[in-house]
């Protein structure tokens, strides 16, 4: 190899490191979707229409974060969707009763957090599954929000709440500043502190990761708590946008949100996966999604075309860890 031919050499290496090869995949996925997308309806691709559909993208993209980290530990998260629920049927309550609207707003993502917590408290410290006790609290969850709410819907709020789902900032949404800044906060923990590597290791080896002094009954609980949160404040966001707080929001979120995640090349198995790919996966459920409604206006589609997505991530996630096995 001739000198000149190092530099080369090396920008291709930091390549490989910014992006890996599952992230090239989606962005050439991506690319194509979106290059078929105008040859079948230009429209769809205007600036203007694509800043009015990404409305849709943001309560999806802040519970991936936590998401990620979760899968990362080898754990799941099934309830977010129910926790979401939750948090907005309480805020809808006390919305009703007069309070205060941004005593309203806190204790919704409070309810959230207590949720995560409950989820945490039964996987980290009484060791139940995290399938099983998500899968319960799922239905629990829910169940309680109908329950207290009768299946009524709240609406009505004020104009400076609703402007906060549906407004921008320099013709950004403002959603979308939230989950900007969840997403900077989730990088820079797994970047720039311990909190990465650690997460990983207990992905790969959970026992191993104890014997070394890692506290993975906290983090574990921790993360399963913060996903409450995100749930809690995506809840809030939901009701901001659709100006209507109801038990039976975010009925499909779960399968979503774990279908970005592991689409972005998070392995279902724990120890392997990174936020920048869970971004790229966003993006290509959103874009088919909103295309797909678009061009043909079935919901059906969606849930067909997002649970083969699902399939085929999985069964990829399996074939590389029997050929990394």
């Amino acid at each position: 190899m001739s000198v000149k031919a190092l530099p080369a050499l090396k920008i291709n290496r930091t390549l490989l490191t910014l992006v890996n090869r599952q992230e090239l995949i989606l962005m050439a996925m991506i690319c194509a979707g979106l290059a078929g997308a105008y040859q079948l309806s230009p429209t769809f691709l205007d600036p203007t229409k694509q800043v009015y559909l990404s409305s849709k993208i943001w309560d999806l993209a802040i519970l991936s974060v936590p998401m990620t980290l979760i899968i990362l530990t080898g754990g799941i998260d099934l309830s977010v969707g129910s926790a979401g629920a939750l948090s907005a049927v309480v805020f809808g309550l006390l919305y009703n009763a007069h309070v205060p609207i941004w005593i309203g707003c806190l204790v919704g993502i409070g309810a959230g957090t207590l949720c995560g917590a409950f989820n945490g408290w039964f996987v980290a410290y009484v060791r139940v599954h995290p399938l099983i006790v998500t899968l319960a609290t799922l239905a629990a969850f829910r169940g309680i929000a109908v329950g207290i709410s009768h299946a009524q819907a709240y609406s009505g709020f004020p104009d400076w709440f609703t402007n906060i789902g549906q407004g921008s900032v320099g013709g950004f949404p403002i959603p979308g500043l939230f989950f900007i800044a969840v997403l900077v906060v989730g990088l820079w923990a797994m970047g720039k502190t311990p909190i990465g590597v650690v997460i990983s290791a207990i992905g790969f080896n959970q026992n191993a990761s104890k014997f070394s002094g890692i506290p993975v009954e906290r983090i574990k609980f921790a993360l399963y708590t913060l996903s409450g949160t995100a749930a809690g404040i995506a809840a809030i966001l939901y009701v901001s946008w659709r100006n209507t707080a109801k038990a039976d929001m975010f009925g499909d979120m779960a399968l979503n949100v774990i279908t970005a995640v592991i689409l972005g090349g998070t392995s279902i198995f724990g120890g392997r996966g990174r936020l920048f790919g869970t971004v790229l996966g966003i993006i290509l459920i959103h874009e088919t999604r909103e295309f797909l409604s678009w061009q043909w206006d079935r919901n059906e589609l969606n849930s067909i075309v997002i649970g083969g997505m699902l399939i085929v991530s999985v069964l990829a996630d399996s074939l590389f860890n029997l050929k990394r096995r």
